[in-house]
């Protein structure tokens, strides 16, 4: 079918209006970081890499950002462990409840994040548990596993049974079969969870809220603080800027590497 002139037109504009509506607050934050004034004004008189600088040497920043590495690591490796574990579970063997229990496995994405906040607070302080990186890392897990389930089971579900099965035959065990073929074939789906983990992790706040103690930071946090401190706007400009950045890297790679199979997210 040919579309005529005014279709293609039309659907040019329509695709810029889009991308407009979705990006022109990130462009604008962009110039804002480089922005010499204090004030939001537009357009800035002037531009300056000042505030990039600011933002390197304040220790409550290094801190944060710290804290969000750590958080987004520690929960990415305790999602891609559980998360392998409940894919195979559920995607290579036959139980009663499997069905209920797949369905279980991703509902904590689906849940708002203020719900999984309060659910995990409330039982952090029933067990007695200190607030602080360690209840974050917990939390961040509780989401982080759905992301690993899904790309290992899309995964699982698309891989020839055979090759386990001719493992098998010809005298392996059950490890011996992961290790050198389901491992592998898991492989790309395990690295683009993992980095969508991290993603979601480094820049979670809801949750966050409710799980950090009064002294543990991580970026987010430290983000929706410093932005109610008008002489703070500057370097929350600088540290949002970047943390769009190391976002958009490990989602752009997680897309390369596993194409549809990564596209899960919060």
């Amino acid at each position: 079918m040919t579309e005529s002139p005014f279709v293609r037109v039309l659907l040019r504009v329509g695709t810029w209006l889009v991308l407009g509506f979705l990006y022109l607050p990130l462009v604008i934050l962009a110039v804002y970081a480089f922005n010499e004034s204090r004030a939001l004004a537009w357009p800035p008189p002037g531009l300056t890499l000042h505030w990039f600088g600011e933002a390197a040497a304040n220790p409550a920043v290094r801190a944060a950002f710290l804290n969000s590495i750590i958080a987004g690591s520690a929960a990415t490796a305790i999602a891609l462990v559980l998360g392998t574990l409940a894919s195979l579970a559920v995607q290579r063997f036959a139980f009663f409840g499997r069905d209920t229990i797949a369905f279980a496995l991703v509902l904590p994405i689906a849940l708002p994040g203020v719900i999984t906040g309060i659910a995990l607070q409330t039982t952090f302080k029933t067990m007695g548990l200190n607030f602080g990186l360690m209840t974050i890392i917990i939390g961040h897990a509780t989401f982080c596993v759905v992301i690993a389930y899904n790309n290992v089971v899309a995964r699982l579900r698309r891989l020839p049974r055979t090759p386990e099965e001719a493992s098998a035959d010809l005298g392996a065990d059950s490890w011996m079969t992961f290790r050198h073929i389901t491992l592998p074939g898991m492989g790309t789906a395990l690295l683009s969870g993992g980095l969508l983990s991290f993603a979601l992790s480094f820049d979670e706040i809801i949750v966050t809220l409710f799980t950090a103690g009064a002294g543990t930071q991580t970026i987010p946090i430290w983000i929706f603080a410093s932005i109610q401190r008008p002489t703070e706007l500057p370097v929350v400009n600088v540290v949002a800027l970047v943390l769009l950045l190391l976002s958009v890297i490990p989602v752009y790679l997680a897309q390369r590497i596993a194409g549809e199979t990564a596209g899960v997210t919060r």
